[in-house]
């Protein structure tokens, strides 16, 4: 928690006027009186209603990557401010993350808060087998299919830099795997018999975090995590697992998170008429070849998550990596407004759009909650 003097000084950055001026920009959010399901309402708080979960969540959301059992209490500090949406998966830190967030969750009360948590067996088993079959073909197949992927990439520019934005060193490779993947389905799919094989890792998954996270449902969980194609959002058996899991009421609703090709990935999750909501890179860069897909969920009533706000223009994690001077310059002279971080520049930018529920920040310290959480104060700073 914050001592008396840290929230003075905490309140005064807030008020800044700095921040104050770059809250006009705002997109509303919801009115008080807005109907959804609420948690963790605090004044000042902002919230917007994420789609057809009518969940209302706050405008900053707690990402999970660096949360451990030793690492969570500025999430406590967070939630003391209004935040109510924790965001996890098995991936970070190996079921730290989901180990550290069971600590937090006893701390503030399960009932208080939003979670989620990410399938990542699901989408790994799939890729994995079908990238067998393709390793087993004949070297004139695997031509074929080496020249289709090309062309699919192509066509949807996936490997733009402004589109792929770099987030992590295997996102080429992961690009180029699932899209193999989803041709080799198409032609060689009765090779590999997987459907209850994909039910069963999805289900085992959820089981998983939900004993690590020491609860017994999930408000969302995001399956497939970390898609890259339209493909991986359409599969029967997924959703044939999903709803088990719904029945059983361990889940509520289904979601999907997409670095790559996010535009692809969100329009899929509208056609299948079974996602609810989706987590998907969305930044200043990469803005232009999403704005369809944005408005296509919008009318859908598909709640969306905004993550990687920051990470092409402000790498942070002490990495050593120097930022894209060209890419600096474009939210700059979004928003000139001097005595705000850049990263802080982003969020309020992504949070102008009124098709955005949220913004995901990795908040790793208390440090950057008090840096990024004020963003979400518009209605105490009379914005």
């Amino acid at each position: 928690m914050l001592s008396d003097p840290n929230r003075r000084e905490f309140l005064h950055l807030s008020a800044s006027g700095a921040l104050l001026s770059a809250l006009a920009c705002k997109a509303d959010p919801a009115p008080d009186n807005a109907v959804g399901e609420w948690r963790n309402r605090r004044p000042g708080m902002s919230y917007r209603r994420l789609g057809r979960t009518d969940f209302m969540i706050s405008e900053i959301i707690c990402g999970g990557n660096t949360i451990s059992p030793t690492n969570y209490d500025h999430v406590i500090t967070a939630f003391e401010l209004g935040l109510n949406y924790f965001d996890t998966a098995i991936q970070y830190g190996r079921g730290k993350s989901e180990a550290g967030y069971a600590q937090a969750l006893k701390a503030v009360g399960r009932d208080n808060v939003f979670l989620t948590s990410k399938a990542s067996p699901w989408l790994d088993d799939r890729n994995d087998a079908l990238q067998k079959v393709y390793e087993s073909l004949p070297d004139s197949e695997k031509k074929k299919i080496d020249d289709a992927v090309r062309e699919k990439i192509e066509e949807r520019h996936a490997l733009d830099e402004d589109y792929l934005c770099n987030y992590f060193d295997s996102q080429r490779a992961q690009v180029e795997k699932s899209v193999r993947a989803n041709l080799v389905e198409e032609r060689f799919g009765d090779k590999v018999q997987r459907p209850k094989k994909l039910k069963q890792a999805m289900i085992d998954h959820v089981e998983d975090s939900l004993r690590r996270l020491e609860t017994d449902h999930l408000d969302i969980v995001m399956c497939p995590h970390a898609a890259s194609t339209y493909a991986e959002t359409q599969s029967h058996e997924l959703f044939e697992g999903f709803e088990q899991l719904k029945q059983a009421g361990k889940v509520r609703h289904l979601g999907v998170s997409a670095h790559n090709d996010p535009a692809a990935v969100l329009e899929g999750a509208v056609d299948s008429g079974v996602y609810s909501a989706a987590m998907v890179a969305y930044n200043i860069v990469n803005k232009d070849y999403l704005q369809s897909a944005l408005t296509k969920a919008s009318k859908a009533d598909l709640g969306v998550i905004a993550m990687k706000v920051a990470r092409p223009v402000n790498h942070g994690r002490n990495n050593g990596k120097p930022n894209d001077p060209r890419r600096v310059a474009m939210i700059e002279q979004h928003n000139p407004t001097e005595g705000l971080h850049v990263a802080q520049k982003c969020y309020l930018w992504a949070l102008e759009d009124y098709r955005i529920a949220a913004c995901n920040s990795e908040m790793i310290n208390l440090e950057l909650v008090e840096q990024n959480v004020p963003l979400a104060f518009k209605k105490s700073l009379g914005a």
